[in-house]
């Protein structure tokens, strides 16, 4: 008679902790981003327009480009509207922990330093680092690797992987941060620098559209594994769970590969660019 009473009571401590844990649940779906989204009917993208073919602006002053693209899924799939929300990289995460917009798509790499302030959806694209070399430079760079010597001048964007990836691998060179990528990019093609190290398609487009006649060679062979993440505040769960699942969906129902047939397939939305 004891053990049953005793198991009943075991039982009903299970139960009742069950049912606080349920309610925890509910609760904290009630604060999730996801949910105040949809209650506000739009969702906020944080992202700096500057960063092709990931988020620039065309020709009307319209913001586009492949995460664009993304988050107009992402917000069709919401049933709300999109507000893009234009932010200097620098300050992009600030931003987002401060609650100006509820998610960055801003062709961010996923690292260990931006992970310890945010969460990251599991990745949607994989990019790395290459390196533009300056004409003038040519004969003596032959591989990423040669970049590690004294005398070396690199540049690269502010705050991004790419300088960290400069510093990191190539203490022995000179580095030169500026302020937008393409700045970087001209000053090596301007012979004023020998390298520029910076993302994968990046360096691509420019070396098509600029570098290539005037002598650069592009190291085209990624030197470093990057995937790109939207970021999200952290301590959300049910944001991060529908977010991942719509990567997954987006990736195998043909949204996707359409977006990105768009953007990387072929040259032709350049002529839209300011």
């Amino acid at each position: 008679m004891k053990r049953i009473i005793t198991l009943v009571a075991v039982l009903s401590l299970l139960l009742c902790a069950a049912m606080s844990a349920q309610a925890a649940d509910i609760e904290l779906a009630k604060t999730s981003t996801l949910e105040q989204i949809v209650q506000r009917g739009t969702l906020r993208v944080g992202l700096e327009a500057g960063y092709m073919p990931f988020e620039m602006t065309d020709k009307k002053g319209n913001i586009v480009g492949f995460d664009v693209d993304m988050v107009r899924e992402m917000a069709k799939a919401m049933g709300v509207k999109l507000e893009l929300v234009n932010t200097a990289w620098d300050g992009i995460i600030p931003g987002l922990l401060s609650g100006k917009y509820d998610i960055i798509a801003s062709g961010m790499t996923i690292n260990q330093e931006r992970n310890l302030k945010v969460n990251f959806a599991s990745p949607y694209i994989i990019v790395g680092q290459t390196a533009l070399i300056a004409k003038k430079s040519a004969d003596k760079i032959k591989s990423w690797k040669d970049l590690n010597q004294p005398g070396i001048v690199i540049t690269s964007k502010l705050g991004t992987t790419g300088e960290q990836a400069a510093k990191r691998l190539f203490p022995k060179a000179t580095y030169k941060s500026f302020e937008m990528e393409d700045q970087a990019m001209l000053e090596t093609m301007n012979g004023k620098s020998d390298a520029t190290v910076y993302d994968l398609p990046m360096t691509s487009i420019f070396y098509s559209q600029h570098g290539k006649d005037a002598g650069m060679v592009f190291l085209d062979e990624p030197f470093t594994y990057e995937p790109l993440g939207w970021a999200i505040n952290k301590g959300d769960p049910d944001f991060l769970n529908w977010l991942n699942n719509f990567i997954v969906q987006i990736k195998n129902d043909g949204r996707y590969e359409r977006i990105y047939n768009k953007w990387f397939g072929s040259n032709d939305w350049y002529a839209n660019i300011q």
